[in-house]
């Protein structure tokens, strides 16, 4: 039996007919599963939509750009430069743990390709590792204010070849340039695969005419 990630859950929907399809959305660095909890009732996600949102909090470790301080993180943070040296090692322990929870979600009911991954800032770059090398096709990827740390390890999969993938971020965001946001778009688009990506004017967060449009993709891949 896995050792999966504690989780919050919440399900869209329950009460219309068994749960058949699945989110799995990672928070940032220094947040918890709480962090999207309250988005999905903005969402507008179909009434006939019976959705779980499954958010993992992260596990707590110690991060070299605050000190060396524990905090929940996907991997540590090694640098803060454009070109920024990543923790590969911890990238992958963390994917495992998220294919962990998608397996369970296929255990529970919902078949893979009723789910979608998604991830913001470190949890994006979790996220682009996880969906981008499934060996399963997955109903989407959706990543928010984000980079692809991984490229280079990323062993990708033929069965996701045409997942959609959604890329969303801040014009203003002086955690995570938007530059990185529109270089994972490009080497993405670069390789064959269909990407929408939209920038906000706002930082290193979200914004209501966002989540309406996550809403309206999610009712797309998951319709």
């Amino acid at each position: 039996m896995s050792d999966y990630l504690d989780c919050v859950t919440v399900e869209h929907n329950p009460s219309c007919k068994d749960i058949d399809h699945a989110v799995i959305w990672l928070h940032g660095l220094g947040a918890s599963g709480h962090d999207f909890e309250p988005v999905v009732p903005q969402l507008g996600l179909a009434q006939d939509l019976a959705v779980r949102f499954v958010f993992p909090h992260a596990p707590q470790i110690p991060v070299t750009i605050n000190g060396g301080m524990v905090m929940p993180a996907w991997y540590d943070i090694l640098e803060m430069s454009i070109d920024r040296k990543v923790d590969i090692v911890q990238i992958e322990k963390s994917a495992q743990k998220i294919n962990d929870l998608i397996e369970r979600e296929i255990e529970r009911g919902v078949p893979a390709e009723n789910i979608v991954i998604a991830g913001f800032s470190q949890g994006g770059a979790v996220a682009y590792h996880v969906a981008l090398g499934h060996r399963q096709k997955l109903a989407g990827l959706l990543t928010l204010s984000t980079y692809l740390a991984s490229n280079d390890h990323i062993d990708y999969s033929e069965a996701n070849k045409e997942m959609p993938i959604m890329i969303n971020h801040g014009t203003h965001d002086p955690v995570v340039p938007a530059i990185l946001g529109e270089k994972a778009y490009r080497v993405l688009e670069a390789k064959g695969y269909e990407v929408v990506y939209r920038t906000y004017p706002m930082a290193h967060q979200v914004c209501m005419p966002q989540i309406h449009d996550i809403g309206e993709w999610l009712n797309e891949v998951l319709g």
